[in-house]
């Protein structure tokens, strides 16, 4: 993944670790979890990508449950990535400027409720300090037009039932997907090649 001058522009260093582990995690929430996962899916370095939910108070979250707006669970993505092929930083960078629009408040695209926030729920002490600096230096150069809504948060993750699983992938006429999902695919080629 080639880095572009987002990273530069707001002032983050990009340093790889010298012992890192064959792979790390990341969660992120930002709308429905259809379009998020069809985007971290065609970066390369990532391993796989999880449809579920994260940041609740109930022991368990189902789409039933959640879509009820009752266990404050967000729908996010659990991403495995091989972090010698692409950073934390990189991946951050797809999610702040092709995946959602971090500036929404509860919503993206059709979809509204508490359950569709910009949320990161990071994995380590490293990943919180790193998101936490991410978002100030945007927010500091004035990236977006509006301020940025994404919130770092904490919660267990828990996978989504299997037929939201690569629902893009297995659907990729049904009219949300080409709606919604598609255009993101799209653009994260075009920053992204």
């Amino acid at each position: 993944m080639r880095l572009v001058p987002f990273v530069a522009a707001v002032g983050i260093a990009l340093t790889p670790a010298t012992a890192a582990p064959r792979t790390e995690t990341a969660v992120l929430a930002g709308g429905c979890f259809w379009g998020m996962e069809a985007v971290f899916e065609h970066v390369k370095g990532v391993k796989d990508v999880v449809s579920g939910f994260a940041g609740g108070s109930a022991s368990d979250a189902t789409y039933d449950r959640v879509s009820t707006e009752g266990t404050g669970h967000a729908e996010a993505v659990k991403i495995t990535y091989d972090p010698a092929q692409v950073s934390y930083a990189q991946l951050l960078q797809v999610y702040f400027t092709v995946a959602h629009d971090p500036t929404q408040v509860n919503r993206q695209g059709p979809d509204a409720g508490p359950s569709y926030r910009s949320a990161i729920f990071p994995q380590s002490a490293d990943q919180s300090r790193f998101a936490r600096a991410f978002i100030a230096r945007l927010g500091s150069a004035h990236f977006f037009k509006a301020p940025i809504a994404t919130k770092i948060e904490s919660g267990k993750f828990f996978p989504a039932e299997a037929y939201h699983q690569d629902y893009a992938r297995k659907n990729p006429f049904a009219p949300y997907i080409l709606v919604n999902d598609k255009p993101k695919v799209a653009a994260l080629k075009r920053k992204f090649p």
